[in-house]
């Protein structure tokens, strides 16, 4: 049976939470439809992080990817849609949303949205 899209983005635990290192997911099979005309928009969806307690499962990002497909939305929204709904599920140290748009209308689009998790304070000595 075919996988559907989904705006499920499931979790797991970090198998090295102890380790800060990166994870670099690409999507090249991003679609949607632009807002204004109606046509296709097609790209490149790069994520890094580097993960806190949760990694995002493959299948569910390439169906959250999939779910853009039938609507419409300008690269600026997608891209930090899709870093919000990362930090969300994931609660990331960092992470980095890379929109690499193809040309449109005789111009290439890139978006890069960025997340780093606050600092906590250090703590007062007395």
């Amino acid at each position: 049976m075919p996988s559907k899209p989904s705006r499920e983005l499931v979790t797991f635990k970090n198998p090295a939470p102890g380790r800060e290192y990166w994870i670099r997911h690409e999507c090249p099979e991003y679609t949607a439809l632009c807002p204004v005309t109606g046509q296709p928009d097609f790209g490149t969806i790069i994520v890094k992080f580097v993960p806190d307690e949760l990694c995002v499962e493959l299948k569910s990002l390439k169906l959250y990817i999939w779910a853009f497909r039938n609507e419409g939305h300008y690269f600026e929204q997608v891209t930090n849609r899709i870093l919000d709904d990362l930090v969300k599920a994931m609660k990331p140290k960092k992470l980095k949303v890379v929109g690499l748009f193809n040309v449109r209308g005789g111009i290439t689009t890139r978006v890069i949205a960025r997340y780093e998790k606050p600092a906590k304070p250090a703590r007062k000595r007395k």
